[in-house]
């Protein structure tokens, strides 16, 4: 008797491990779920400000326009913080800051990665010296083209008088070298795929015409291959190429490998990252030119 006593506390005891053990997994795998919910848990909690540089041809601007994966929508990680002394952006006052990640702040409880930092860290290595990059965000989610084209206010912003706001804020910090365009689901969802590669070609010409450059480097990226309604995502991204086949300054990000959040909209920080790294390589393989080893334009 005595001896399977002992057998039973033993198997008690075995049973109350394994308990304790699966409470503890359940617990480690919540609170992971938490920290990646809180996407908010890793943004910077000071800006540091920064002096205007004097030489404005030195700061090369690029604004980053389109919906939410422009906008930013991934978690943001302590390495998305770590500032570059070269690459700055702008606060909701238009101050300028050192960047760190999320550039965009109009959707405070939305916002999360972008691909502006990736963009900016990946295309400064091929710069002089003495050339500071500034990121100016102008994207909001959920927006469509046509609400682009007709300045509508959407989620509390005037989409295009604010980009022209922005265009103010660059000429007063910098030359404004090229746009960062992402957009085209809300069109998808929509059924408007058909006219998006005219609605393209007219917002391009308006963001030119208020800039003031004919020949302004406009990069497109393609809206991801992981919809649920694929087909209609897919014809988006024919109509985006297609309008870049007509258009010699503008260069096509392709996105068919990157990966999703989980809701089948936004993209992996991962796959953020990727993204920014693309649309400089674009920028830098087809924009700068070089002229015994140095930048002419």
């Amino acid at each position: 008797m005595r001896r399977k006593r002992i057998n039973f506390l033993t198997v008690n005891l075995d049973m109350k491990k394994d308990w304790i053990s699966c409470i503890l997994l359940v617990c480690i795998f919540l609170s992971c779920k938490v920290i990646k919910t809180n996407k908010s848990l890793n943004f910077p909690k000071v800006e540091v400000s920064v002096t205007p540089i004097a030489n404005k041809s030195e700061v090369w601007v690029f604004i980053m326009a389109g919906q939410s994966n422009m906008a930013g929508r991934a978690f943001v990680e302590p390495n998305d913080t770590i500032l570059n002394n070269r690459i700055l952006t702008i606060n909701k006052n238009g101050d300028l800051i050192y960047a760190k990640e999320p550039l965009h702040y109009y959707e405070p409880i939305k916002t999360g990665l972008d691909c502006g930092l990736s963009f900016g860290k990946t295309l400064i290595k091929s710069l002089p010296n003495n050339i500071t990059i500034l990121l100016i965000p102008a994207a909001i989610g959920g927006s469509s083209i046509s609400q682009w084209l007709g300045d509508s206010t959407h989620r509390g912003v005037k989409l295009l008088s604010n980009f022209k706001e922005k265009v103010a804020i660059a000429r007063k910090y910098g030359d404004i070298k090229g746009i960062l365009w992402h957009q085209g689901e809300t069109d998808a969802y929509n059924h408007e795929s058909l006219q998006y590669t005219q609605r393209l070609s007219l917002l391009c010409s308006q963001f030119r015409n208020m800039i003031g450059d004919t020949s302004l480097p406009i990069l497109l990226g393609e809206i991801g291959s992981y919809s649920k309604v694929k087909a209609q995502w897919d014809s988006v991204n024919q109509s985006i190429r297609a309008y870049s086949k007509m258009d010699a300054r503008t260069a096509i990000i392709e996105t068919s490998d990157l990966k999703q959040l989980g809701d089948y909209e936004h993209f992996t920080s991962k796959s953020v990252r990727i993204l920014g790294k693309r649309y400089a390589k674009a920028y830098q393989n087809k924009f700068l030119i070089y002229q015994n080893s140095n930048i002419i334009k």
